[in-house]
């Protein structure tokens, strides 16, 4: 059985997805649409946060 591969749309310089979910490995940064989020790896963010 043969899968579609479908190219997802580059975000934050080319450096993110476009996705409806990010991956473990990711984490939402900005938005793409009204839908999508733009998943980008966390080496690739500038801004640091701290949970509390």
């Amino acid at each position: 059985m043969l899968q579609e591969v479908k190219e997802a749309t580059k975000c934050w310089g080319k450096l993110g997805n476009c996705r409806t979910t990010c991956e473990e490995n990711e984490i939402f940064h900005i938005l793409c649409g009204t839908e999508a989020k733009c998943c980008v790896n966390p080496k690739y963010v500038p801004v640091k946060t701290k949970f509390s």
